[in-house]
């Protein structure tokens, strides 16, 4: 497979860059990363989408060089919707276009794949469980068990509280980048994974964007009039068809929250859980789950 292209996106607040494997006509698949990982996190699941006939299309996040800082300051689930609509735009919907998001981009993708007026015909969504699946939470099934999962899930959330401290999470991203990664996705090899987030967001100004992610989400802030829109349905849960897939091995967020995702999914949605894989089950299982998303998603027309 041949290195891939470079799309760049002009979007109001913000210049946005992507990667892209495959055919330039086929039907696209968008691909959103989450933190702390980078849109090279898709080069070994592109290549084998590509082989089955669709174009992958995996921006860098705002924030997240070589797209840019936002400008206008906001890094709420809105904007990230806003920007995977216009990377899409850019791209050339097709009509037959499909949203795979893990992490940030899971979070992302839920609300993408919540709209009434989605672009998208299928959503795979990796490692983030839906926060429907979870609310209201005083009727949730078996809610006796998900309560004990809680905390164990403080623990293993610690990055979010420390993130909230003012001045010292700034000077933490030589530590904490690697440290999320090892405790994440135990026993993988992450040093060519961590190298391509330093680059990303090794930048002060760029790890405070990547901090704000967390940041306007805890708190709670309103996200800019442009963004609003958009920004209420990723609490939703999804509309479209979805595959949902978790790693076994997930240090970030247990496999078990997978019990309470499938009753809130639409008909014609999957769960699975990928044996041997932790939080970034595409690097470490990326053939069994190309495989996942593939069966879900089809070869496309003409293969």
């Amino acid at each position: 497979m041949a290195e891939p292209e470079l799309i760049d996106v002009e979007a109001p607040g913000v210049r946005l860059r992507a990667l892209s494997w495959g055919a330039a006509d086929a039907p696209i698949a968008l691909c959103l990363h989450g933190f702390p990982d980078t849109a090279y996190g898709w080069r070994k699941v592109a290549p084998l989408l590509a082989d089955a006939g669709w174009r992958v299309v995996a921006p860098f996040m705002r924030g997240y060089a070589p797209s840019s800082i936002a400008s206008d300051g906001s890094y709420h689930v809105g904007a990230l919707m806003d920007d995977a609509l216009r990377v899409l735009d850019a791209a050339g919907p097709t009509g037959r276009d499909v949203l795979i998001g893990h992490d940030w981009g899971a979070i992302a993708g839920t609300g993408l794949a919540a709209m009434p007026s989605t672009p998208f015909s299928k959503a795979v969504i990796m490692s983030v469980p839906f926060a429907a699946a979870f609310r209201p939470l005083g009727r949730v099934p078996d809610g006796m068990r998900l309560a004990a999962q809680l905390p164990r899930q403080l623990l293993r959330s610690w990055y979010i509280m420390y993130f909230q401290l003012p001045g010292l999470p700034e000077r933490s991203a030589s530590w904490v980048v690697p440290r999320l990664w090892r405790q994440w996705s135990p026993g993988y090899d992450a040093a060519e994974d961590v190298a391509h987030v330093r680059d990303a967001i090794g930048a002060p100004e760029n790890w405070r964007a990547a901090l704000g992610y967390d940041r306007v989400t805890v708190r709670n802030t309103k996200p800019p009039a442009q963004y609003a829109e958009l920004h209420r349905h990723w609490l939703s849960a999804p509309q479209l068809p979805t595959l949902y897939l978790h790693g076994t091995e997930d240090g970030c967020a247990s496999a078990d929250y997978v019990r309470w995702v499938q009753p809130v999914l639409p008909e014609g949605s999957r769960v699975a859980t990928v044996e041997r894989a932790g939080h970034f089950l595409q690097l470490e299982q990326s053939q069994a789950v190309a495989g996942h998303i593939i069966d879900f998603i089809g070869p496309t027309q003409g293969l």
